[in-house]
């Protein structure tokens, strides 16, 4: 893709990333700031095993990230922010991006029955 834009892997993980409404919570929360995994559970109104689920995928396509810190009295806390990122869909951009896909897997041989 152009120099400006992410290729056309890194945009399908990243919009498969954002392609479901918590996650796109969850994005939206942590633009205004970073947060704890608690507090964030319960802003976003998720339980906190469902909310690490969608956290892992996000940060897994590198739109956000975790960094472990202990609070005054001792504890651990896992804050979690957005990690700066642009993505401007036109068509022209994707057709660009399209271009820079991995091809696909060839088909295998074709299987004689017995």
């Amino acid at each position: 893709m152009m120099a400006d834009g992410p290729s056309g892997d890194r945009l399908v993980e990243m919009l498969a990333a954002l392609a479901n409404p918590i996650r796109l919570r969850i994005v939206a929360t942590l633009a205004g700031g970073r947060d704890y995994v608690s507090h964030l559970a319960r802003e976003i109104g998720v339980s906190r095993p469902l909310l690490h689920m969608h956290l892992q995928k996000l940060e897994a396509a590198g739109l956000i990230t975790g960094r472990l810190e202990l609070s005054d009295d001792g504890k651990a806390m896992k804050y979690y922010e957005v990690t700066e990122f642009d993505l401007h869909l036109t068509a022209a951009a994707l057709a660009a991006a399209a271009q820079t896909l991995t091809p696909p897997d060839p088909p295998g041989p074709a299987r004689k029955e017995p």
